[in-house]
């Protein structure tokens, strides 16, 4: 078939049905393998142009300076380029720009709101991570009415306008116009360590797992959006209440596959561990993703840093940050690792979670690997 490019779509309208009627399904065939190769060879070509423009966004984000912001917002504004490339999402971009700019040259010009206005969601991320880098939002007049007129149905709308403390340690990755650097060490630390002694009892609790649904998704938000190997939930209503000190001999019992086949003498290892640490470890999972993956960056792994917390301290559906706040400081937090088959036990890429409700009858577990 010598037909151009040009040529090709009066073919396919013109001719293949006529060709088809008359027998020659071998040229209307023919017409459909040209077809194929043109449309591999756009993809391509796409993608190449994604790549490109994912540079020049790269570039003018990390470039200090109230020129490339500008710059940069009229390119976003302007042609609304695609999202489909991950270096063109709002959260990246969002991201790149509180790690380089200055405060001031952002307050000035992206949130502008008159001269900017299909950014919306640039500038809810920005807001967030900005927050978590510990700006004082209050000496910017233009952050400080951020939250009076963003959209009140944006989903990080939910978040508290100030930082609270047990965010302060939050980690961020390293990013360079041609490179990147991560990680957050997840094994767990000596401090606080109340691992029970071995060996431990085989009998397994009668307990049953009461997690609902939305408990579910709750508890596990963090490591889905941070697209980890695998997770696991549980929720256990207990028949008294207990202190915080029996959490870890009453943790290896419960009926939870992340414990299943664990022997008396086994690896588990557990500390209790402060707000913050717990945080920055749900923070980490969802922001900077798993092996393989980029996570949500700084805005989106907050609000599911935050839902997580929420889950697991049993504060209720629908609540406010300023209630989950109080659930989550009134628990006891604890981090484990055993040595299971569910557990891959790969530095870095295993851990478990478990939270003692304000009352003492509730504990709730998460357990994540980042391996398949």
């Amino acid at each position: 078939m010598k037909d151009t490019k040009g040529d090709l779509g009066g073919l396919v309208w013109g001719q293949a049905e006529q060709r088809a009627a008359q027998g020659d399904a071998s040229y209307v065939r023919e017409l459909g393998m040209r077809l194929a190769d043109l449309r591999a060879a756009a993809v391509d070509q796409v993608r190449e142009y994604e790549r490109q423009l994912d540079h020049v966004v790269r570039v003018l984000a990390l470039t200090p300076g109230r020129d490339s912001l500008v710059q940069l917002l009229r390119l976003l504004d302007e042609k609304r380029p695609s999202t489909t490339g991950s270096g063109l999402l709002p959260w990246f971009v969002a991201s790149l720009l509180a790690e380089h700019q200055q405060v001031a040259d952002l307050a000035a010009t992206v949130f502008d709101g008159r001269e900017w206005e299909r950014l919306d969601e640039l500038r809810a991320c920005l807001f967030q991570e900005l927050v978590l880098r510990g700006v004082d939002i209050d000496t910017f007049p233009t952050l400080r009415s951020w939250p009076l007129v963003r959209p009140g149905w944006h989903p990080l709308a939910w978040l508290p306008v100030h930082r609270r403390d047990f965010e302060a340690n939050a980690d961020f990755p390293s990013r360079s116009i041609r490179g990147s650097a991560s990680g957050v060490p997840r094994r767990l630390p000596e401090e606080g360590r109340m691992s029970p002694p071995t060996p431990r009892t085989t009998e397994r609790s009668a307990l049953r797992d009461i997690a609902t649904t939305d408990m579910y998704e709750s508890i596990v938000a963090a490591v889905q959006a941070g697209e980890w190997g695998d997770c696991g939930a549980w929720v256990f209503m207990l028949d008294e209440t207990i202190a915080p000190e029996r959490v870890p001999a009453v943790l290896p019992t419960l009926p939870m596959a992340c414990v299943d086949g664990l022997g008396p003498t086994d690896r588990f290892e557990i500390s209790n561990r402060p707000v913050d640490e717990i945080w920055r470890l749900l923070f980490a999972t969802a922001s900077m993703g798993g092996m393989g993956t980029s996570g949500v960056h700084g805005a989106y792994g907050r609000l599911w840093a935050w839902r997580s917390m929420a889950g697991l301290s049993g504060a209720p559906k629908g609540a406010s940050a300023d209630e989950v706040e109080r659930h989550v400081r009134q628990s006891a937090w604890f981090h484990f690792e055993a040595d299971t088959d569910w557990f891959h036990n790969d530095i870095g890429s295993d851990y478990g979670i478990a939270a003692l409700s304000p009352d003492c009858r509730r504990i709730a577990v998460l357990a994540a690997t980042d391996t398949d």
